[in-house]
């Protein structure tokens, strides 16, 4: 399938087709502005929190296609997500994972049988074909797949229809559907385990910023740059001016008990929970605008997945400066709290449930949430504004 074909096709498929209409106040310069009676909100600003599409809207469309992201435009989204990772040629695609397996039909193609192999990524070992294993050209011969096809069979029936999106090509279509519906989108682009490619000799983050500091969207929307390794988001820090990119910078809070990446590879032992304390707070301070806690970190669960009592990480991160961006609100029952599930099964979708944990980190002050179904998300927000 041709890109113009590819763009055709991803808003041919939105459900519901045209924009819905927010009521919110139009974006000023690179940040959105904030929502009338923005005074209620308990956000470190004041501000309206922000609607993050995870990946696109991937509840409703496989993850990381044009499609999944002009679903998320549709539907609402404030900035949408693309995860990034190398090719063999240095082309950065939007995919969660090096390991392409599972969302995309690369074991499909006999021709890549051999490129199947086992790798060690940040400690973990994984089976499956690699992102660095293939130039971009191949990589454009293989078309998406649902990653949760148990779970979201829905989004199973577009496997095959839409090929892998470069970074340049999603920030193209973002630009587009920001003239058409007269509003700017933000791009929130994550950097997938810099320290694993660094060592395959493809580092990210100056192949990030060629693409943002050279395209004229990125140079006037609003850019967060993401990460779960300081060592990346430090070194951006000091790079973003140079490269004429404007962006906030957020660094991600994985497991708590887990070491980030680069820490890791240097023998550290260093975990999640013990940044996430007051004093890691101010120091993250120093180079990032945001931190992006899992919402299991503000609010913890037991082994049932019954809510626990809240944690005070948005209270130390706003006493610190810092934004907090947590993630990933689902619609299905199987990743809500126990006490908001329905009894339809773990896979039925639960919008009233999805709505209501959505409102309680809301009311903790959250100031942004990352969601897979962002009209769901729309509905929490317009519901409190």
């Amino acid at each position: 399938m041709s890109r113009r074909a590819s763009l055709r096709l991803a808003s041919g498929l939105l459900a519901g087709g045209a924009a819905m209409t927010t009521g919110r106040k139009a974006w000023a310069g690179a940040e959105p502005a904030a929502a009338e009676g923005g005074a209620r909100w308990r956000t470190l600003d004041g501000s309206r929190p922000l609607l993050l599409a995870h990946r696109g809207a991937s509840a409703l469309r496989p993850e990381h296609t044009l499609a999944a992201y002009a679903k998320a435009i549709a539907d609402g989204a404030d900035y949408i997500e693309p995860d990034l990772v190398p090719t063999k040629d240095g082309a950065l695609i939007a995919r969660h994972d090096p390991d392409i397996s599972q969302t995309t039909d690369v074991s499909a193609h006999p021709e890549f049988t051999s490129r199947r192999r086992t790798m060690v990524i940040d400690g973990e070992t994984i089976t499956g074909w690699f992102s660095p294993d293939f130039t971009l050209a191949e990589i454009k011969t293989l078309r998406a797949r649902e990653r949760l096809p148990k779970v979201r069979p829905q989004n199973a029936r577009y496997d095959g229809q839409f090929d892998i999106p470069t970074l340049q090509e999603v920030i193209d279509f973002v630009a587009a559907e920001s003239a058409t519906r007269g509003r700017l989108i933000g791009v929130i682009p994550e950097i997938k385990h810099p320290t694993f490619f660094a060592g395959l000799g493809l580092p990210m983050e100056d192949r990030v910023l060629a693409v943002l500091g050279t395209h004229a969207y990125t140079r006037k929307a609003p850019l967060e740059i993401q990460c779960f390794e300081q060592g990346c988001l430090q070194s951006l820090h000091g790079k973003l001016a140079a490269a004429g990119v404007k962006a906030r910078l957020m660094f991600l809070m994985g497991n708590p008990g887990g070491v980030p990446g680069d820490i890791a590879a240097r023998g550290g032992r260093t975990t999640y929970a013990d940044l996430m304390n007051p004093e890691a707070l101010r120091e993250i301070r120093r180079y990032a605008e945001a931190i992006g806690p899992a919402n299991t970190s503000l609010i913890p669960r037991d082994a049932a997945g019954r809510w626990l009592e809240p944690t005070t990480l948005v209270r130390d991160a706003h006493a610190a400066g810092l934004l907090v961006h947590s993630y990933t609100c689902r619609p299905e029952n199987l990743f809500l709290p126990a006490q908001l599930r329905s009894d339809a099964g773990p896979d039925a979708r639960n919008e009233a449930g999805s709505v209501a944990e959505i409102r309680r980190y809301l009311a903790m002050g959250l100031d942004g949430f990352f969601t897979d179904d962002p009209a769901i998300g729309l509905r929490a927000l317009e519901g409190l504004g």
